[in-house]
């Protein structure tokens, strides 16, 4: 049989109501807090210097620019709002705003569709990496060499410039050249202009004796590698013969409408007759420059026509007032893809691979994948990317006033070449320019203030 426990003594009352009284261990203080709240001064000790830095560099040339944009060009007169009415005004401004808005609504777009595009490839390519690091490359060089880089690429000259050497090279492949850019025929010659270029013989020609065309206007160092020119032969059947050459002899020697001995033929010119209105027959000069055509041209006249002499395709303007802006952001563009690349392969890299391959084998294909999944989870780091670029475009300068050439920098002019000019070009006036300064900021801040709420959504998750 288990023997009872005994209860626990009760203590006295006095023991139970010292023990009551006893005081309770102390809580733990954070030291921090206690200095902070103690000593503030301390604290205030330790952001002085950047408080005095942020305060140099930030906040009095804010405050000075605001002051500044409510003075005249010589700072001495107030004037209100006067600058900021000339700025809304004015049409070279007008046209930077315009240039302004173009560039933040296509380049963080197209940037951005870029870099999702590199990223998700680059993730399936075995050689991603180098892919990755050759796209980013651009981003190490500054951007006055960018714009140095770009303005010899879009060189008007196809010899200079890689952009037209390219185009002119495609396009050369499916249009034909003319064959004697330049050439035309003497003054006052059997040979006269008729319609838009073409030349066309006064008289018509026969098939009893050959028609000689003599043409000038070529260089003789073009034509210094073409054949001795030759007198052409009647022809059998009623062919109208004849020959086209350059009728110039090194020295000055020769007759005039006289083929010589030491003048070259111009071959491939095409040779065209012309009866009533219509053409008869077509040739094309040989290697002497002789041609033949059928016996239905005796009796018309010879026409050459403007593609013969039409000067050669010398591609695009790129820098033209037309495309200028637009080939300015192709350059920005260049340099910027890498980065929105490297931002979204990082994003990317911490998507879930069970949610993707949970889709895949509920039947969605890629581009479902792609569009339904990818990209949304992707939003966060899109966003951070878009703002980013918003901002740095708004601030543009350095590619517009490198690349645009003085004649068409007008119509490339951003905001902040403008204040640029505006304060130390010819007729410098800092009041607008300090107008232009303070609406600059007036339109970065609304991009930054989205940022930091997106910034602060980001941290409570």
């Amino acid at each position: 049989m288990p023997t009872p426990t005994a209860p626990p003594p009760t203590p006295p009352d006095g023991a139970s109501a010292a023990a009551a009284s006893a005081p309770s261990a102390p809580k733990a203080v954070n030291a921090s807090v206690s200095v902070m709240r103690s000593r503030p001064w301390i604290a205030f000790a330790f952001l002085l210097p950047a408080l005095l830095l942020l305060s140099a560099l930030v906040i009095y040339p804010i405050l000075y620019s605001v002051f500044r944009s409510t003075f005249d060009a010589s700072g001495t007169s107030f004037i209100g709002f006067g600058n900021y009415v000339e700025v809304f005004t004015d049409d070279d401004i007008l046209t930077a705003f315009k240039n302004n808005i173009i560039w933040v609504i296509v380049v963080p777009s197209v940037c951005t569709a870029l870099g999702l595009i590199f990223a998700v490839l680059t993730e399936r390519v075995r050689w991603g990496t180098a892919f990755k690091l050759i796209i980013f490359m651009p981003m190490a060089i500054s951007m006055l060499a960018a714009g140095i880089i770009f303005r010899l690429v879009y060189e008007q000259d196809p010899q200079q410039g890689v952009a037209n050497a390219v185009w002119v090279g495609v396009h050369d492949s499916f249009t034909e050249s003319s064959a004697w850019p330049g050439a035309r025929p003497r003054p006052n010659s059997d040979l006269a202009k008729s319609g838009k270029g073409d030349y066309t013989t006064k008289s018509a020609v026969s098939a009893s004796g050959p028609a000689n065309l003599a043409l000038v206007g070529v260089p003789p160092k073009e034509a210094a590698g073409a054949a001795p020119a030759k007198t052409a032969k009647p022809g059998k059947a009623g062919e109208v013969t004849g020959t086209v050459w350059l009728d110039f002899a090194p020295g000055g020697a020769g007759k005039p409408d006289v083929v010589d001995k030491k003048e070259k033929a111009l071959a491939g010119i095409k040779v065209e007759a012309v009866k009533g209105g219509k053409v008869v027959g077509k040739a094309e000069t040989a290697k002497d420059g002789t041609f033949s055509l059928p016996s239905k041209a005796d009796g018309a006249k010879l026409r050459l026509p403007a593609s013969n002499f039409a000067a050669p395709y010398n591609g695009i303007d790129w820098l033209g007032s037309t495309l200028v802006t637009p080939s300015i952001i192709g350059s920005y563009v260049w340099m910027w893809a890498g980065f929105a690349m490297v931002l979204i392969a990082a994003g990317l890299a911490g998507v879930p691979r069970e949610l993707l391959e949970a889709a895949r084998v509920d039947g969605a294909n890629e581009w479902q994948v792609f569009r339904k999944i990818t990209v949304p989870v992707l939003a966060p780091v899109l966003g951070v990317v878009v703002v980013t670029l918003m901002i740095n475009v708004l601030k543009i300068f350095d590619l517009v006033y490198i690349i645009a050439p003085s004649a068409s920098q007008s119509e490339a002019n951003v905001l902040a070449l403008q204040l640029y000019l505006s304060s130390f070009g010819a007729g410098s006036n800092q009041g607008i320019g300090s107008a232009i300064a303070v609406i600059l900021l007036l339109l970065v801040l609304p991009v930054m203030v989205v940022n930091i709420r997106r910034l602060r959504r980001e941290a409570r998750r």
